[in-house]
């Protein structure tokens, strides 16, 4: 049986992003941060699903960055939809720019 703290993020990450936002000398409780990391686990959860819903009636088996945005928003999370596909279109603009300087490095290398 899948132990209930393997279904959620690990606490130490969610107190580390809870107290990135507050000023230096606030405190942030055990029950504060074991609540937050329910919360944050269940919206997830609750997006992906309905990512996965999508992904099962399109016959597809992996669910990518642009499913997780059409959940956003059909969800009724459309700013946070509009902030995911801007990162991820800069994302894919990264990944490509870096996948391109490594190409020709390795042809260089196989001439030699």
């Amino acid at each position: 049986m899948i132990d209930e703290q393997d279904k959620l993020l690990p606490i130490a990450n969610v107190g580390r992003i809870m107290k990135h936002i507050l000023p230096r000398n606030a405190k942030i409780s055990k029950e504060a941060k074991e609540t937050m990391q329910e919360c944050v686990s269940e919206f997830i959860s609750f997006i992906t699903s309905e990512a996965s819903d999508k992904c099962h009636k399109e016959n597809r088996k992996t669910v990518n960055g642009d499913d997780i945005c059409w959940a956003l928003s059909s969800l009724g999370f459309d700013n946070n939809s509009e902030v995911m596909l801007k990162y991820l279109h800069k994302f894919r603009e990264y990944e490509n720019k870096r996948l391109n300087k490594t190409k020709p490095q390795a042809v260089k290398r196989k001439m030699m």
